[in-house]
């Protein structure tokens, strides 16, 4: 299976109530930037994915992630029917989950319903979240490949290995633009307090080698391995790492520190980014 074209940077959209992000969006792709992401938990309803499809012009559009226990595969198989008459080639199905303590067989099932679908939503064109080890086996013989969020560049090395030389890999990166520690580790710690709640995301954490006091006390180490933080230069520096160890595309969450807007943000950076 060959790997998707998703370019090397890509950048998240956060979905608004009034639909500025879709303005949002067409600027992120003025910017640069070759792929657009939209955050899973904001996705209310899939029509999201198809309005952002339609306010750009040529970008793959990729949720990140459809939670597979809120969707049903008839609904992620008609959304890609549609844009595939509409816009053949810019959805990519990211889908994760469910949140229970077995999940491999309902995704399993889940991914035989999509096979089987009218039309069918290939593997070459889903990509799967995998954190570890057994899903990214299952990202490998599944998928088109694996979405990471939340790791070290070793780690990612890591995940290409069992990924393998096929599969497209994904580090999903929280980015703040803010040299101030204090101010930018306050801004990673809001996604952060809620993340390492969840069961995945923690043992995620301990097999990277990060201690329960590390996790439960959010401690700057962790931080600051996790999450991208101070000036262009430094942010820049840092996706780098994650390319060189194997990563074929990096998306960027921006989060807010009070000094600049998410656009502006992206804005700045595009200037540094390979892209």
């Amino acid at each position: 299976m060959s790997k998707l074209d998703l370019g090397p940077i890509g950048m998240t959209v956060e979905i608004s109530a009034d639909g500025s992000h879709l303005e949002e969006a067409a600027a992120i792709e003025e910017l640069g930037y070759s792929a657009l992401w939209l955050r899973g938990g904001q996705i209310d309803d899939l029509s999201r994915i198809a309005e952002v499809v339609r306010a750009t012009t040529a970008v793959p559009v990729i949720p990140g992630i459809i939670p597979v226990d809120v969707y049903a595969p008839g609904e992620v198989t008609r959304l890609y029917a549609d844009l595939q008459a509409r816009a053949p080639d810019r959805f990519i199905a990211g889908l994760g989950g469910p949140q229970v303590p077995r999940p491999l067989r309902p995704l399993n099932d889940y991914l035989d319903q999509l096979d089987q679908g009218q039309p069918p939503v290939p593997p070459s064109r889903r990509i799967l979240a995998a954190l570890g080890p057994r899903k990214l086996d299952l990202a490998r013989e599944r998928a088109a490949g694996a979405v990471l969020l939340l790791v070290t560049p070793d780690y990612t090395r890591t995940a290409r290995g069992i990924l393998g030389t096929q599969g497209t890999l994904v580090v999903s990166q929280l980015v703040v633009l803010q040299t101030d520690a204090a101010r930018a580790r306050e801004a990673a710690r809001g996604p952060l307090r809620f993340l390492s709640a969840v069961a995945g995301y923690r043992a995620s954490f301990t097999r990277m080698g990060f201690t329960a006091s590390d996790i439960d006390d959010l401690s700057n180490e962790l931080v600051d391995r996790l999450v991208a933080w101070g000036s262009t230069g430094t942010i820049t520096a840092r996706i780098n790492e994650y390319l060189q160890a194997g990563a074929d595309h990096v998306v960027l969450t921006v989060l807010g520190n009070g000094d600049h807007s998410a656009t502006d943000s992206a804005r700045q950076l595009a200037r540094r980014l390979p892209i």
